[in-house]
């Protein structure tokens, strides 16, 4: 039994071992002829895993990413073969949390407010974006909600804080980006934002994203650059393609590292090698999670504790001041990021 794993997934290929053959690959550069004879795959974002990669691995049986995004992945292609299919959801949801925090506590320094003054918007409410919502009410934020599948399946209304993106982005001081990478479907999320949704922002206001870089319109963003604040970890054309020129203008730039933690990466790993344990077999591992990793301790926190402490944890300033000073190495300082631990 063969198993390819993306040489950035911590803990797997060591894991896997004793029960497999386990080949760490480069995620960008595999090819059909690499996944030929595989029973299994592994990979992170930069592996398009489609009928162009897959057609002759006729072994394949199971195909995971330890990733919250899974825009990477055909998942029609797959369920056409048969093959499994798991993606990491939820996995860094508190990392990612941390990283808007230490933005809103970093814009609370600057620009002198406190979080009852100030309306924040959620644009998408599922893993990440539920428990933005739910911090930022306990620290006083009035808190908009949008994200049309939860609202049609939910039955959700304006008196559970859901309305209208345009209401959303009309009334925010602070509007940030939780949705997955839709192109198509009811509810397409390609350009979500764009100069039309931009123009519906208050002057003075901030954009956050932290989910991913073609939700937001590069062009739009620079047409908008100097009236908005902006704070990006996303960005369209990452790793090689970026917008130099964006990058220097947003307040905050950092290189896809919002979910960045050891707890999120340990969680990662174990979702998708439990699955994977599951569909090939592998007793040993199911349950599996990895030794020495302190799991994530959920808590309240207060606005008070949390800007006090959340420098020591997620330090944003200093990393967007590197992402400036050498933005061709953002694919590097991605890759070897050091994991930071959960703060709450």
């Amino acid at each position: 039994m063969k198993i390819l794993i993306d040489q950035f997934v911590p803990y797997a290929v060591e894991t896997l071992a004793p029960y497999a053959e386990a080949v760490s690959v480069d995620g960008r550069t595999l090819t059909p002829e690499n996944v030929a004879d595989a029973d299994g795959l592994i990979v992170r974002t930069r592996t398009r895993c489609d009928a162009a990669l897959l057609a002759g691995a006729q072994k394949m049986k199971f195909v995971g990413t330890a990733t919250i995004g899974y825009d990477h992945i055909d998942q029609p292609y797959l369920a056409s073969r048969g093959i499994s299919f798991r993606s990491a959801a939820g996995c860094n949801r508190r990392a990612v949390l941390q990283w808007v925090s230490a933005v809103l506590a970093h814009l609370a320094d600057k620009q002198g407010w406190r979080p009852e003054q100030m309306t924040l918007g959620v644009v998408g409410v599922g893993n990440v974006g539920s428990l933005v919502r739910q911090y930022a009410q306990s620290w006083g934020f009035r808190v908009l909600c949008s994200d049309p599948p939860r609202e049609k399946s939910e039955g959700l209304t304006a008196e559970d804080g859901y309305v209208p993106l345009e209401q959303l982005l009309s009334e925010s001081d602070i509007v940030t980006l939780h949705t997955p990478l839709l192109r198509g479907g009811d509810n397409p999320t390609y350009h979500l934002i764009n100069d039309d949704s931009l123009a519906l922002m208050k002057d003075g206001a901030t954009l956050l994203n932290a989910s991913r870089g073609e939700v937001a319109d590069t062009k739009a963003l620079l047409n908008n650059s100097d009236r908005l604040t902006l704070c990006i970890d996303v960005w369209e054309g990452e790793p090689d393609a970026i917008s130099r020129e964006l990058l220097e203008v947003a307040e905050i730039s950092t290189p896809h590292i919002a979910g960045y933690s050891v707890q999120g990466k340990a969680n990662a790993s174990a979702i998708v090698i439990e699955a994977l344990a599951e569909r090939l077999g592998i007793e040993p591992l199911k349950g599996w999670y990895p030794e020495g990793v302190r799991p994530s301790e959920p808590r309240p926190i207060s606005w008070e504790q949390m800007c006090r402490g959340i420098d020591g944890y997620c330090h944003l300033e200093e990393e967007s001041r590197r992402m400036k000073r050498e933005p061709e190495d953002f694919e590097r300082r991605r890759n070897t990021y050091p994991l930071r631990e959960e703060f709450f």
